[in-house]
């Protein structure tokens, strides 16, 4: 695509507008995110309109090798991207034109509207998954108790609570059995919207049957159904946000991404969201945020050996782990750490979900990656030299018995 986008001084002609034509086309797109739903529509919108606008030119541009190479440029990525010749377009005046149920619209409107150019808006993520092991919007990595329902996010736009009940008998181990999901209402984009997942029910619709809110042909809140009964994502594009949940054997997970600016839109009184603040500290598994590694060759005695309630050794679990997952990040541990504590293999699938869903709604590649540090961390780091060693899990381990 760059190939055939010039946002300098190219124009060979000062009559030929192929300059306003790309760089209009790149307002249009530079909001999108390929891994939402909705990407190819906008994307094929986008491309017509700087279709339209280079034909306008076609007779004042005749001359110019730029104007021919856009051309060129667009016809090859409408063909890979299946986008029809005929169709709607993205307004040509973006600036005249707001979208009140389009979030990534809002963002562009107050751009234009001012003159000047501000930073794209920053989104957030948190998921849960496992015994539970919670990602906030921090990137900070928990492994936590929380048995019972709890607050996930609560904030003007949007609540999520879980429900999480114990696994194994005679240990604090938890995982979650109930997702509610509540959108809130929303100027005319939609009315209040509740979701509600159990176990071995994963609907794909609202609890009052409907699949969308607001108005059906806009799409402004939709839940999409991935894999009947184990996979439903829903798409909240008025508040620009993305819920992912799966079932995954007994248990749930979920994955929710969303802008920064509302997610941190709340009062006082609405303080105790996990995805915010982490689980309290009585609530934690972990040492403060901290996952401990012991001297390296001095693991606790029965760290490598079958733990009766499991059936799993150390080495054994990492095995099973490392079928799934190749990079041995917080997941993975993570994935190894359920199964010592349970012995239930479907929580292999569930680190691995978890980490699939992460890469697909987190904006940071390079904070993807979480590997814990002895002397402190827990958060993002790069340094895999102390994660040769699986003794963190020992230590947490005891604690959770």
């Amino acid at each position: 695509l760059l190939s055939v986008l010039c946002l300098g001084d190219c124009q060979l002609h000062t009559s030929c507008g192929i300059q306003k034509c790309t760089t209009d086309f790149v307002s249009f797109t530079s909001h999108l995110n390929a891994a939402l739903e909705d990407f190819d529509l906008e994307f094929c919108k986008a491309l017509r309109a700087y279709s339209v606008c280079t034909y306008r030119n076609s007779k004042v541009c005749r001359g110019n090798l730029v104007y021919h190479s856009a051309v060129l440029g667009i016809g090859d990525l409408m063909t890979q991207r299946n986008c029809t010749k005929d169709g709607p377009t993205s307004s040509t005046n973006p600036e005249m034109t707001r979208d009140p149920c389009d979030y990534s619209g809002h963002t562009q409107v107050r751009e234009h509207g001012r003159g000047e150019k501000t930073p794209p808006p920053t989104y957030l993520f948190c998921g849960l998954f496992g015994d539970p092991h919670l990602r906030t919007f921090k990137d900070h990595f928990q492994t936590c108790k929380v048995e019972g329902a709890w607050p996930l996010i609560d904030n003007n736009y949007l609540s999520v609570q879980v429900t999480n009940v114990p696994v194994v008998p005679g240990s604090s181990a938890t995982a979650t059995k109930k997702i509610t999901v509540i959108f809130k209402p929303y100027q005319d984009c939609t009315d209040q919207k509740v979701y509600q997942a159990m176990t071995d029910d994963l609907p794909a619709a609202f609890v009052d049957g409907t699949t969308s809110g607001g108005d059906r042909n806009s799409r402004s809140l939709h839940i999409v159904e991935k894999v009947s009964g184990k996979y439903i994502e829903m798409h909240a594009r008025y508040i620009g946000t993305t819920v992912y949940i799966r079932q995954l054997g007994h248990y749930l997970t979920l994955a929710v991404r969303m802008p920064r600016e509302l997610a941190m839109a709340y009062e006082e009184s609405q303080d105790l969201q996990l995805c915010v603040s982490g689980c309290p500290s009585s609530e934690r598994i972990d040492r403060s945020g901290h996952l401990p590694l012991p001297v390296v060759g001095k693991l606790l005695p029965w760290g490598a050996a079958a733990h009766p309630l499991s059936g799993y050794t150390l080495e054994t679990a990492t095995t099973k782990c490392h079928e799934k997952m190749l990079v041995k990040d917080i997941y993975f541990y993570s994935c190894v750490f359920d199964l010592l504590t349970t012995g239930d293999a479907n929580f292999t699938a569930a680190a691995h979900s978890a980490l699939q869903d992460l890469e697909a709604l987190h904006p940071s590649k390079e904070h993807w990656h979480i590997f814990p540090r002895s002397g402190g961390g827990g958060g993002v780091g790069r340094d895999r030299k102390l994660f040769v060693s699986l003794g963190f899990l020992c230590l947490i381990f005891v604690a959770y018995l």
